[in-house]
C-alpha cells in the first residue's frame, strides 16, 4: 500500500497509543519513539468516561473492558462530616456512565499493545534529543540505549509525551502556567480496607480538616491496593528532617476518616513526589508539529482531567491530519488549538474555584437533593466531573465562569 502519509508520535502513554492506532486504522503510517520500556509506573490512575468514547473511537474498548480494571462509577468528596456524592449514570450528558480505576502502568501498556496490533510501530527506550522543523518534512534525532543516534522524517510530528515535554523543551515553547507551585505526594499501598461502608467503584476526594486548599486522593483498584496522594502548596510539606513516606502518613492522620480506612494498609511502595507539575505553552502547534496532552498543557490532578484531555487532544489532531492528508482544508487553529482549549479552560474555571473554597461550597451544599433545579445544575456540574466538557448544551460548560460563579454565590447565602 502506498504511503498515504506518516506521522512520528513522541511518547506511548494514552494520547500516542490513541493517536497512532487512529492514524494506522485509516490507512497511515505511524511510528511512536519511546524513551522507556513498558510497563513503567505513572501517575494519574482515575479516568473519566469521558475517556470511553476516545477509547472506543480508536478501537481499543474490547481490550480495556476485559482487562478486569476497577470499575469507576463516580466521585465522593468528604470534608470534616459533610459528604457528597456524584453518580456518573445521575449526569446531564449523553455518553459512558462509568469508566476505570487502572494501574497506569498495566493500562498503558495495555493501549500500547492494542496500537501494535493495529500496526503501529513503537520504536522503545530509543529517546527524542533534537527536533528540525525547518525542511519540507520534520527531522527527529534520536538516541538509544546503547548511545547510538538515528534520524527519523516523517510528514508532521505529535509529541505525547507528557510530563516529559519534548518538543516544548527543545522548541522553547514553555511559560509559566498561572497556577501557584503545588506539590503532591503520593504511593500505592495495600490497603486492607474493612470498612463494610466503603464503595471502592468511587474515588475519594477528600479536603484537609484545616487547610481547605489541601486535599486527598483515594483510588482503589481491583487487587485490594490502591493509590493514596495529598496535595497542597509545596510549603505545607516542608517538615524538618521528616521523609516522603512520614509526611504523607503524618497527612494522613490529619484526617480520621482516611486514617480509619487505612488503619490495616501496608505502606510497601516507596512515596513519589511531584511538584510544580502545572505547565502551559506559548502554542499548541507549529509548522510540522501539534502537541498532545500534557506535553501542551497540565493543570491540576484535583478533577483527573489529565488523561481526557490527552485522549480529546489526540482525537481533534487525527482529524486535522486526516483533512490535510486528503488535501482538504485544516485549521490547527479553529480545528485543534480552539476546541481543545474550550474544554481545558472549563476544567481551569473548576480547579481554580475548587482551590478558592467555591466549588468545594456547592459540592457541599446540603439543599442539593432538596431543590429540584438544584438536582439539574447537579446533574449539569456531574458532566463536567466526568470529563464532559466540550458539551456546550450543558450551561456549566458553555458559559462555565459566569454560571459557576452566579451558583457559588448561591450556595454562599445564609
Amino acid at each position: 500500500m502506498a504511503d498515504r502519509g506518516s506521522v512520528i508520535i513522541i511518547g506511548a502513554g494514552p494520547a500516542g497509543s490513541i493517536a497512532g492506532a487512529l492514524l494506522s486504522n485509516k490507512g497511515y503510517r505511524a511510528t511512536i519513539v519511546e524513551r522507556d520500556a513498558f510497563p513503567r509506573f505513572s501517575i494519574g490512575e482515575s479516568l473519566l468516561p469521558q475517556c470511553m468514547e476516545f477509547i472506543e473511537q480508536a478501537g481499543m474498548l474490547d481490550a480495556v473492558q476485559a482487562a478486569g480494571f476497577q470499575l469507576k462509577t463516580g466521585a465522593a468528596f468528604l470534608h470534616k462530616d459533610k459528604h457528597s456524592e456524584f453518580c456518573f449514570a445521575d449526569k446531564f450528558t449523553d455518553g459512558f456512565d462509568s469508566t476505570y480505576q487502572v494501574q497506569r502502568d498495566r493500562f498503558d501498556a495495555l493501549l500500547a499493545d492494542e496500537a501494535q496490533r493495529m500496526g503501529v510501530e513503537i520504536r522503545w527506550q530509543q529517546e527524542v534529543i533534537a527536533a528540525d522543523f525547518s525542511g519540507t518534512k520534520p527531522t527527529l534525532t534520536i538516541k538509544d540505549t546503547s548511545g547510538r543516534h538515528d534520524q527519523l522524517t516523517a510528514d508532521f510530528v505529535l509529541d505525547a509525551s507528557g510530563f516529559g515535554r519534548v518538543l516544548p523543551r527543545l522548541l522553547d515553547l514553555e511559560k509559566p502556567s498561572g497556577f501557584p507551585v503545588r506539590q503532591a505526594l503520593f504511593t500505592h499501598l495495600e490497603d486492607r480496607i474493612d470498612d463494610a461502608g466503603y464503595d471502592r467503584n468511587k474515588i475519594r476526594i477528600i479536603v484537609h480538616p484545616e487547610l481547605n486548599d489541601v486535599w486527598y486522593w483515594l483510588i482503589p483498584f481491583s487487587n485490594g491496593r490502591c493509590s493514596i496522594g495529598v496535595v497542597g502548596e509545596a510549603e505545607v510539606f516542608n517538615i524538618h528532617g521528616a521523609d516522603r513516606q512520614s509526611v504523607l502518613k503524618q497527612f494522613i492522620t490529619e484526617e480520621p476518616g482516611l486514617f480509619a480506612l487505612l488503619h490495616n494498609a501496608v505502606f510497601d511502595t516507596p512515596v513519589n513526589s511531584i511538584s510544580g507539575y502545572s505547565a502551559n505553552v506559548k502554542s499548541l502547534y507549529g509548522k510540522g508539529y501539534a502537541l498532545l496532552g500534557n506535553a501542551g498543557e497540565f493543570l491540576d490532578p484535583v478533577f483527573s482531567s489529565g488523561v481526557t484531555i490527552a485522549m480529546k487532544s489526540a482525537s481533534l489532531a487525527f482529524d486535522v491530519l486526516d483533512r490535510q492528508f486528503n488535501g482538504l482544508p485544516a485549521d490547527w487553529q479553529s480545528d485543534f488549538a480552539e476546541p481543545l482549549q474550550k474544554g481545558v479552560e472549563t476544567f481551569r474555571t473548576f480547579v481554580t474555584s475548587w482551590y478558592e473554597g467555591g466549588l468545594q461550597d456547592v459540592v457541599f451544599y446540603p439543599h442539593m437533593k432538596k431543590v429540584e433545579q438544584m438536582n439539574d445544575i447537579k446533574q449539569m456540574i456531574c458532566s463536567i466531573l466526568a470529563g464532559y466538557v466540550w458539551d456546550e448544551n450543558n450551561p456549566y460548560v458553555k458559559n462555565h465562569s459566569l454560571r459557576l460563579k452566579t451558583l457559588v454565590e448561591l450556595c454562599r447565602e445564609p
